[in-house]
């Protein structure tokens, strides 16, 4: 199926409220034209290299979405063009985010990545260091959360849907507290292989790559 047919039968797949972010990494800015030509704007990247080389290819109608992990030293460079940060790890890259974001006098909007599944080798925080952080957010006024995004471990389906519930729930719990600079208006989580069982469990930001763009060439 082309790119266009892709988009096309996601996007009768999707409900109205679920947001269908393209995960254009690796990807060639000609393959990128071909989905915004057929209305897609929102394009998730997961290097900064990969993002600012291709963020003059495209106008100001386009959404960029950083969704990998994001290095303190490379904060500086993306300040201004990202409208969505998934992937806030860490205090430190909280701290760096506000630093640099308050000089330029700018707004980041973030959301703080959740490892749902405990894995050592994967970024993101664990749910007992939830309160820390939002504490910590607090205390920032550059720095904007906007919800939750997690990354599920392989696993089956059953455990899928137990590892979304968790932090549907988390996400839930937030939205019911007052914060001065936390709202939990997204909750990303679903890619091309659980998406559908995200949108189950109350994902309304899913993140779609081979989906859209078929399989991806690792060798670029």
């Amino acid at each position: 199926m082309s790119i266009k047919e892709n988009i096309s039968r996601l996007l009768s797949d999707l409900p109205e409220n679920v947001k269908l972010v393209a995960v254009s990494k690796t990807r060639t800015v000609e393959e990128m034209r071909e989905a915004y030509a057929f209305g897609q704007r929102d394009f998730g990247e997961n290097k900064v290299q990969e993002l600012t080389k291709k963020y003059d290819e495209f106008d100001e109608s386009v959404r960029w979405h950083l969704i990998g992990h994001l290095q303190r030293n490379k904060v500086k460079y993306i300040v201004g063009k990202v409208f969505l940060i998934h992937s806030l790890d860490s205090i430190r890259l909280l701290a760096e985010l506000e630093k640099q974001y308050l000089a330029a006098g700018l707004n980041a909007d973030v959301l703080i990545e959740i490892n749902i599944g405990r894995e050592e080798n994967k970024t993101g925080i664990f749910p007992e260091e939830l309160e820390e952080m939002l504490i910590q957010c607090e205390k920032c006024s550059r720095v904007k959360v906007k919800g939750l995004m997690t990354v599920l471990p392989v696993c089956s389906e059953d455990e899928q849907k137990q590892y979304f519930l968790e932090v549907r729930k988390i996400w839930d719990s937030l939205k019911e507290r007052q914060f001065s600079n936390i709202e939990m208006q997204y909750l990303s989580m679903g890619m091309t292989g659980d998406y559908k069982a995200a949108i189950l469990e109350g994902s309304n930001m899913v993140r779609i790559g081979e989906g859209i763009f078929g399989k991806r060439n690792y060798n670029i």
